[in-house]
């Protein structure tokens, strides 16, 4: 126990120093919470009048769960920037070399850009109730966003793994460009049955997929369904793939950051 204490005390200090940064610098925490902000209201009316929504329901309802879920597969090359950027900088090798707990520095990032993706995700979600948006039910919109921020907590690993990995923050450009096809290669826009059979499997197996149609289940809006397997367990996949992302590069950040020195 008194192991456990050290090490989440150490994490949590490491948290604090991010979020003090952030507060010393608030342009960018506010510029974090209106980009996804703006391209909402762009796809909303520019776009929305030239896209079939299911059902023929409102636009925006169909819309915000997929902006929620493209949101949170964005912050991934924010925490990879952050990570990059301490390594490139020594600041890591300086946590490595104090008496801290080995786990301090990915937890506390993970806590920290955690706690920002809450306030992002807040933000959007008051933009969609100021266009109208709105969920079915307090309880489904609970349960919603409780799998937006999994997904979110998930790529967290990913995003430090791959800046450990690169150790240079000009590399992040490639993977802000891959962000962008791996979003619109799901459901979040575009129905899977409308794409090539081969492409919309892929599409219908990104674990983002799972994510947004399982919100759009939660929060009562409409969805493009679908008959596969993993299209109609989107809750259960919503859970699943997280959990399988989060494991998988949590032992790989932890086993890089141990041979950071090598």
């Amino acid at each position: 126990m008194t192991a456990l204490r050290w090490a989440l005390a150490d994490g949590w200090t490491v948290a604090r120093r991010d979020l003090i940064h952030w507060a010393n610098q608030p342009m960018t925490v506010v510029f974090g919470v209106l980009f996804p902000v703006v391209i909402t209201l762009a796809f909303g009316y520019l776009f929305g009048g030239a896209v079939e929504v299911p059902a023929g329901a409102d636009y925006f309802a169909f819309l915000m769960p997929g902006m929620y879920g493209m949101t949170m597969l964005f912050g991934l090359s924010s925490t990879m920037i952050a990570v990059s950027s301490d390594v490139s900088k020594g600041v890591t090798d300086r946590f490595r070399s104090m008496p801290m707990a080995p786990s301090a520095v990915l937890v506390g990032r993970a806590v920290a850009d955690l706690l920002n993706s809450v306030l992002i995700l807040g933000g959007l979600l008051l933009c969609g109730l100021a266009v109208g948006w709105r969920p079915a039910s307090a309880g489904g919109a609970l349960g919603a966003i409780g799998l937006l921020l999994l997904l979110r907590f998930a790529l967290l690993w990913a995003g430090m793994y791959l800046g450990l990995l690169t150790r240079e923050p000009g590399a992040v450009v490639a993977i802000q460009t891959l962000e962008f096809p791996i979003g619109f290669l799901s459901n979040a826009f575009v129905a899977p049955g409308t794409m090539p059979g081969w492409l919309g499997a892929i599409s219908e197996w990104n674990p983002l997929s799972s994510t947004v149609a399982a919100a759009r289940q939660l929060f009562g809006n409409p969805g493009w369904g679908g008959d596969s397997w993993v299209a109609q367990h989107a809750v259960t996949m919503a859970v699943l793939w997280p959990a399988a992302i989060t494991v998988v590069f949590f032992v790989l950040s932890v086993r890089l950051y141990q041979r950071l020195d090598r």
